[in-house]
């Protein structure tokens, strides 16, 4: 705690407390993470601010102008920073899009305000004095702060908002009067991921009584997003650099063996390109949409295979397998299909067509019955996802189809 300066006020921590109740009044669900926050007496601070280790740095000056029922508006907006990580989530879109510079987290910090302040005040919060809304900036509501930044620059719209600074735990900048991570009251990464999963715990058990973009946040707590993409890729990969994927003997240098048998050649194992078969549902159940991802997700793998489009085929297949396209022919595969699944004829025809494949690709609602034993090559399911058993559009209304068999890597598309 600071000393108080000669003419300037010292922490009314009565008043700060007192907001910090009727934030938590209003907002129950959040009263585990405000709680949690560890307020720091600080005169370097335009106003309030956290940092990512959960300590919240207070102005007194900015306290004691400030009505209790805003600060408790200010308390929800800086808690709900560290709740919904831009401070992580900053530090990766800085890596991520090359934003370096005071003027890129400004736009992080005003981006991130967006997120928080669309739908964070009424019902009892009010909103503060100055608060960033998303039409000030002439910007849509409900979108993240990633979406955000990439809507707006810093310009005449947002010369007012230079004084904004909510903290590294804002934006992932470390400020001056950071505490660091060996500082006092800082939260451990346990301890934070703790009071995230009680916050979410307290949004699912009462969803009425949270905003849209609260629930959101509470269903992703407990169901992250995967980055599919690349765990895609990373799948194909490791499947055609496995043991056994592409390799052959060879002539065309000979086995370093061979000095040790004069008169005799002895071929080198070599690894060839890998040949991948990607089996593509084209059933009913597989949308339009799904099908349009399966072709982007087709051209991802020719790049995980060293771009050689030569190598890779394509098998629509719906209860029938069709005929196996070669990639260089991608722009015109036709996917036809719309009838029932049986993706088991889709594995027959990529392992009769040759050359043989080194992996099977199998794009799929996952809808439908899969082979009986494992194929001669390794197998990668992208599934694409459903939500309840009721979704499964079968003549059976109660079948529920088996998932994927565990000899394949599976990831979940989408």
């Amino acid at each position: 705690m600071s000393p108080s300066a000669p003419g300037q006020p010292a922490l009314d921590r009565d008043k700060l407390f007192s907001a910090r109740l009727h934030a938590a009044r209003v907002r129950p669900y959040l009263a585990t993470a405000l709680f949690a926050l560890h307020p720091v007496e600080s005169r370097r601070v335009p106003t309030m601010a956290v940092d990512r280790h959960w300590r919240c740095y207070v102005s007194p000056a900015f306290v004691d102008r400030t009505p209790v029922e805003e600060l408790a508006g200010v308390w929800v907006h800086e808690v709900s920073h560290l709740l919904r990580d831009h401070h992580g989530r900053g530090d990766r879109v800085a890596r991520e899009r090359g934003l370096t510079g005071p003027g890129e987290r400004l736009r992080m910090n005003i981006a991130a305000d967006c997120e928080i302040n669309d739908d964070a005040f009424g019902d009892g919060l009010i909103r503060p004095e100055g608060a960033v809304m998303p039409g000030s900036l002439g910007l849509p509501e409900g979108e993240l702060m990633e979406d955000y930044l990439r809507r707006f620059s810093l310009g005449p719209s947002t010369q007012d908002l230079v004084w904004l600074d909510c903290g590294s735990g804002a934006d992932g900048l470390e400020r001056e009067w950071d505490l660091g991570a060996d500082g006092a009251h800082g939260l451990s990464p346990q301890e934070r991921d703790a009071v995230r999963f009680r916050v979410a715990q307290g949004i699912t058990g009462r969803p009425g009584s949270a905003s849209k973009g609260w629930q959101r946040w509470a269903e992703e707590v407990f169901h992250p997003p995967q980055p599919w993409r690349e765990l895609l890729g990373a799948a194909v990969r490791s499947a055609t650099s496995g043991s056994g994927a592409g390799q052959d003997y060879s002539y065309g240098r000979p086995s370093r063996r061979s000095a040790g048998l004069p008169g005799i050649v002895l071929p080198s194992l070599r690894r060839r390109p890998p040949r991948v078969s990607v089996v593509i549902d084209t059933s009913a159940s597989v949308s339009d949409a799904e099908l349009g991802s399966a072709l982007l997700e087709v051209a991802a793998i020719s790049r995980a295979v060293g771009g050689r489009r030569d190598l890779v085929s394509v098998v629509p297949c719906d209860a029938a397998a069709r005929i196996a396209y070669p990639l260089c022919r991608g722009e015109g595969i036709p996917l036809l299909g719309g009838g029932g699944t049986d993706l088991r004829t889709g594995f027959a025809k990529a392992l009769r067509s040759g050359p043989r494949p080194d992996v099977i690709v199998v794009l799929t609602d996952g809808q439908t019955a899969w082979p009986d034993t494992r194929p001669p090559c390794r197998t990668v399911v992208g599934l694409f996802p459903r939500q309840t058993a009721g979704a499964w559009d079968e003549d059976d209304p109660d079948y529920v189809p088996d998932t994927p068999p565990e000899w394949a890597r599976v990831v979940t598309i989408g």
